[in-house]
């Protein structure tokens, strides 16, 4: 397994186009806890295909959760030297998802991934691999991007630049304007990896104690979705529409049955927000940032 720079910068995923349906975005709605309350009528409309929203945050899933049908391999240039990580040694840095148009409650894409850029920390330190995806609709007009950091601890030292990285978000240093309360089920990992990350870490004790953990853990991508929640909840009145983009960096694990205390600070279209477990009062996400239209 090595990085091979600049020969990375050149990689592409195949194209590959994809359909959900209205089952995959009360399926996601569920996992990151909404609908608990049949009877709270704000969350029903994220849960219920009668007036079905759908939660900025399902991008993240809706692709790789689908059906699916792959497309022709990109063309590479000539020479590449196709780099493989240590996915053993890799951890979610960062997620970002941009809407160029609202996702709807259904529909078919392409969606094509590249990356975007590689930091090389030094050997014995890891590398930052940035990954981008982009959706495109049938008319080939752009829907969706989605941009991933990639902490590889056991791929540093391959040469590439130290600098460079995209700076995270700096949160206000005044009291948050808005804190919300999420409790987490303790079932709630189970019912998340349904939408496609069946990681066993989620799930299985064994996986989860030789990964040094007391118990499986919560896909920090459910973490984030939560963290859109608080927005749609604290700020756009469960107005999905509002919300051109969610991006966020991940800092410390979440167990089902944790409650999660979301911050925000409202400047403008600008919503900063952190999250944090009120048991053990650990900070889980951080430099967080939403933008709405």
């Amino acid at each position: 397994m090595a990085i091979f720079y600049p020969d990375i910068l050149d990689q592409k995923t195949a194209p590959r186009t994809f359909t959900y349906g209205d089952k995959d975005v009360m399926l996601y709605a569920l996992g990151v806890g909404m609908g608990q309350d049949p009877m709270n009528e704000t969350e029903l409309p994220f849960v219920y295909e009668k007036g079905l929203k759908v939660i900025p945050t399902a991008a993240t899933v809706l692709a790789a959760g689908a059906r699916s049908a792959g497309g022709p391999a990109p063309e590479m240039p000539a020479g590449h030297r196709p780099s493989q990580i240590n996915f053993l040694m890799v951890v979610h840095g960062e997620q970002k998802v941009e809407l160029h148009k609202p996702l709807t409650a259904g529909g078919t894409y392409t969606a094509q991934g590249r990356t975007a850029g590689a930091f090389d920390k030094g050997e014995g330190k890891g590398a930052v691999i940035i990954n981008e995806t982009i959706w495109t609709d049938e008319k080939g007009e752009k829907v969706a991007t989605l941009t991933g950091s990639t902490f590889a601890r056991g791929d540093g030292g391959f040469g590439g630049p130290s600098e460079g990285a995209p700076e995270p978000h700096v949160v206000p240093t005044r009291a948050p304007d808005i804190s919300v309360d999420f409790t987490t089920r303790e079932d709630q990992a189970l019912l998340y990896r349904l939408n496609g990350d069946r990681n066993p870490l989620h799930s299985d004790p064994d996986v989860a104690r030789k990964a040094g953990f007391p118990r499986p853990i919560l896909h920090g991508l459910c973490t984030y979705g939560i963290t859109c929640r608080a927005v749609l909840q604290a700020i756009t009145d469960f107005d999905p529409d509002q919300i051109y983009s969610h991006q966020a960096r991940f800092s410390a694990p979440v167990f089902p049955g944790d409650t999660i205390t979301v911050d925000l600070w409202k400047d403008g279209k600008n919503i900063s927000f952190e999250a944090r477990v009120k048991e053990r009062n650990a900070t889980v996400i951080k430099n967080g940032l939403t933008v709405l239209r």
